[in-house]
């Protein structure tokens, strides 16, 4: 193995070993978003792999859902089918939910799988292109409010707004139970606007900046909040980091992390019913040391370089690691934030002569987990 690659998982192992004891002792974990399957865009969730995942951090549970799989037409079919077994041989880690497409059968492929042990409904509105004001989607609430199932639907990247169209759904089938991926950062404001302080829709944290989870954690109520990864593409320690660090940033105690990590989406799993919102925490600003602010920025034009495996020739690494050597009373966070960038870099510049898909795919990911670590960080530093 490379040195600069062992390094990078070194480095990993530590920050695993430092996210772990800032999980409360004996806390109950639930994770309310992983995938199964093979997605169309490469990534890849066996089964074997989602519950190594999940034991590895003692995770008792999660809500899984199919890819966007090659075989997905007709109907998620197939893939569902995979779901419903993959649940069945994990001594119920996994429960169920059933993907749909709009455009083929989903009250049908819905009612099959529900009756066949789904427990929840997955709605993707970007990948199977419709928008959250469709008429097709009220016989699909209606059904979830019937068998008291909870729909989860997309609300990252690639949306026009999506709260109108959701707001006036739930207010139609009121029973029905909604869970808003990715904090809805496709329209956070006025999702929050929508649901803040509704029981019984809930968001999502499987977010990659900081900075959203801040933003979220100032506008929903903690009881309307449930931990999730989106496994295979949130990894750990990074998915748990960045949940925890902005939690306690906006000042949660351990009671509202506990149900955070996992309390409330146990009770969403076992039919309970929701509790009563309070009031967000979080402040509708943060401060921070210019010296971190500036190596956020640095590290926001970082990200999407190594997703799509250009080299760094802007530098950005390089600005981000000279920032750190500022003289500003955190010499400690300086230097981890430091010594995770130079080995994010050393890894970054084997991107270009990698030549085998999987060897580059893995290392990319490296890179962005290192980057992320180092990113989280540095929004956690107080002025």
């Amino acid at each position: 193995m490379p040195a600069d690659v062992g390094r990078a998982l070194e480095l990993l192992a530590h920050h695993e070993d430092v996210v772990r004891r800032l999980v409360p002792r004996g806390a109950r974990l639930f994770d309310a978003h992983v995938h199964v399957g093979t997605d169309i865009d490469g990534f890849t969730a066996p089964a074997e792999d989602v519950l190594a995942f999940l034991r590895g951090w003692d995770v008792e549970g999660a809500f899984a859902f199919c890819l966007d799989e090659p075989d997905r037409h007709p109907a998620f079919r197939a893939a569902n089918d995979r779901t419903l077994a993959a649940a069945a041989e994990s001594d119920g880690m996994l429960v169920p939910f059933v993907r749909l497409d709009l455009a083929e059968s989903p009250v049908e492929e819905a009612t099959r799988c529900l009756d066949r042990g789904a427990r929840g409904i997955k709605l993707h509105p970007r990948a199977q292109g419709f928008l959250c004001d469709d008429e097709r989607l009220a016989p699909i609430f209606a059904l979830a409010a019937e068998r008291r199932v909870p729909i989860l639907i997309h609300g990252g990247r690639g949306l026009p707004p999506i709260a109108a169209g959701l707001g006036r759904l739930v207010e139609t089938y009121a029973d029905a139970q909604l869970i808003i991926a990715h904090l809805g950062i496709a329209d956070l404001a006025a999702l929050s606007e929508t649901f803040a302080g509704r029981a019984g829709a809930f968001f999502d944290t499987s977010v990659w900046s900081p900075i959203d989870l801040l933003d979220a954690f100032s506008r929903i109520p903690p009881e309307q909040l449930v931990y999730a990864s989106d496994y295979p593409y949130g990894q750990q320690p990074n998915s748990f980091a960045n949940t925890i660090r902005a939690a306690l940033r906006v000042g949660y105690d351990e009671g509202q992390l506990r149900a955070l990590l996992g309390g409330t989406g146990i009770r969403i799993r076992d039919g309970e019913p929701p509790v009563e919102p309070t009031t967000p925490p979080g402040h509708r600003s943060i401060a921070q040391p210019m010296a971190f602010a500036r190596i956020h920025g640095y590290l926001s034009m970082a990200t999407p370089l190594v997703w799509m495996r250009q080299p760094d020739t802007i530098g950005v690494l390089g600005l981000a690691v000279n920032a750190c050597a500022e003289s500003d009373g955190h010499a400690e966070e300086r230097e981890r934030i430091a010594e995770l960038l130079r080995c994010a870099g050393e890894v970054w510049k084997r991107l270009p002569e990698t030549e085998d898909e999987a060897e580059a795919r893995r290392l990319g990911r490296l890179v962005v987990r290192l980057v992320q670590l180092a990113d989280i960080e540095a929004v956690a530093v107080r002025a």
